[in-house]
């Protein structure tokens, strides 16, 4: 009997959603972005007196930092869950070809991540420039405003595809993390203290696809370039999990 491949990720879709730590690290991304930025964009309501490069629609992500550990989050225990229990095997056996396997759970985090990163966009673009002081908010048809309603959503997915493929290649969600938290928290700022130069720290993932957020970007990368870095990031990060799944016994 052949599976095909609809039947797969619509099996997936159901198993991802069915976990609780996965619905709340889905739930963790709205609140943490969409809560934090809220807050913000209402307390503050306009730059600092001193900041003469203020960015609107930048400010209106200002929880995207926060948001984006419970993305990766989601990513790692989306797929890390898979090895718990020896349910790989239970997986496989359902579905012995590994690449429809792997290809069908990466759509389902992806589109979660997606569906989940739009809605806390928006969320955040149409809230934050509505709170902002009169005169700073912008609409959606200004320059940069609709590129990074989608972006941040794209974001979102790419990142989340980044922790899956990684976590399939270590099989931990504690391995993941423990080598992307520094990756997104802390080796982009102690590679441009060291250098002295921000054009190497601007190709690690979070830089590079934030990219994307920026009304006017600067710098080395653009904001669709940015976001094709992170997606290298990803691919790279999938073919190495692809590789660990199709190599190892289960």
């Amino acid at each position: 009997m052949t599976v095909s491949f609809p039947a797969v990720v619509h099996a997936e879709w159901i198993k991802v959603r069915s976990l609780r730590s996965l619905s709340a690290s889905l739930m963790s991304v709205f609140l943490a972005t969409a809560g934090l930025s809220i807050l913000v964009c209402s307390t503050l309501g306009r730059p600092e007196p001193d900041v003469t490069d203020f960015d609107p629609v930048l400010f209106s992500y200002y929880g995207l930092n926060l948001g984006q550990m419970a993305a990766l989050t989601f990513g790692a225990i989306a797929m890390a869950a898979e090895y718990k229990n020896a349910g790989i095997r239970v997986s496989l056996a359902a579905v012995p070809n590994r690449a429809l396997f792997y290809a069908a759970k990466l759509a389902a985090v992806g589109g979660l991540a997606l569906i989940v990163g739009m809605i806390t966009s928006l969320t955040c673009f149409f809230s934050g420039q509505a709170l902002m002081d009169k005169g700073l908010g912008i609409g959606i048809g200004d320059p940069g405003a609709l590129r990074a309603v989608v972006g941040c959503a794209l974001y979102f997915m790419l990142i989340s595809l980044l922790s899956a493929g990684l976590a399939a290649l270590l099989r931990s969600v504690t391995g993941a993390l423990s080598l992307l938290v520094p990756l997104f928290l802390i080796l982009p700022f102690v590679i441009g203290d060291v250098s002295n130069d921000s054009g190497a720290a601007d190709f690690f993932p979070d830089r590079a696809g934030q990219q994307v957020l920026l009304q006017d970007p600067s710098g080395s990368l653009g904001p669709w370039s940015g976001l094709g870095v992170l997606a290298s990031w990803s691919a790279l990060a999938v073919a190495a999990g692809w590789w660990a799944l199709r190599r190892r016994d289960a």
